[in-house]
């Protein structure tokens, strides 16, 4: 079975982003806004980033 949605973003970028959020959290009074900064960053929704 095929998946209805596509990968827009390279493995490469996944796991940059995946890296700065790790890099930043303590930035961050948690790691959801950590997500929500780098996703705002990157152009994903935070809730993708989060996956």
């Amino acid at each position: 079975m095929t998946s209805k949605t596509t990968n827009k973003f390279s493995p490469e970028v996944r796991a940059r982003a995946v890296r700065m959020v790790l890099d930043h959290e303590a930035e961050h009074p948690s790691r959801w806004q950590a997500i929500v900064s780098i996703a705002a960053k990157i152009g994903c929704s935070a809730h993708s980033l989060n996956e």
